[in-house]
């Protein structure tokens, strides 16, 4: 089950490729808070953009900032793009719900990652995103709340499953 979920959302970013960046590109929340982060860590900080998918922005604003950054996706296009756009960052192809970091990052940034999941992988997937923090880290989250479950909806012109929890399920 956990494979056909990561091929369902690989499958799905594969055929996005660079539409996804063009579509969500200068989110001001997201580069309000990457300015938040950046102002906060320091010179050399490890830092872990979970989904990263082209590299665009998360990935770019921190490797640019001098950061070490490690970003990881479920889609193999989005790695090869993240790879060529972003060289001053490392990007490998990984799930979230399987991938084990050798050490714990001083951040980790996961910006609307866990929407082709269902619930259960959701509040499973937040466990272990907040585990790679190291003491004293910050974890960056954003997802679009809802009480939803492996509900059929079309996005960006593609019918997919979508799932997330309540606002108040997340903890502050």
């Amino acid at each position: 089950m956990d494979d056909q979920i990561a091929t369902c959302a690989a499958e799905v970013f594969d055929e996005l490729g660079g539409e996804y960046e063009r579509a969500f590109a200068g989110l001001p929340g997201q580069e309000a808070a990457l300015r938040w982060l950046s102002a906060r860590l320091p010179a050399g900080a490890r830092v872990l953009d979970v989904g990263s998918g082209t590299g665009r922005p998360v990935a770019a604003s921190l490797a640019d900032a001098g950061f070490r950054v490690t970003g990881i996706d479920v889609s193999a296009t989005m790695v090869e793009l993240a790879r060529s756009q972003v060289p001053g960052a490392v990007f490998h192809l990984a799930d979230v719900r399987t991938y084990e970091p050798e050490e714990p990052f001083d951040a980790v940034c996961a910006f609307f990652p866990l929407l082709l999941m269902p619930q259960r992988d959701v509040t499973v997937s937040l466990e272990r995103i907040g585990s790679w923090v190291a003491p004293g880290g910050y974890l960056l989250f954003a997802t679009v709340p809802g009480d939803l479950d492996d509900t059929t909806l079309t996005w960006m012109g593609r019918r997919m499953n979508v799932s997330s929890l309540p606002a108040d399920a997340f903890p502050a």
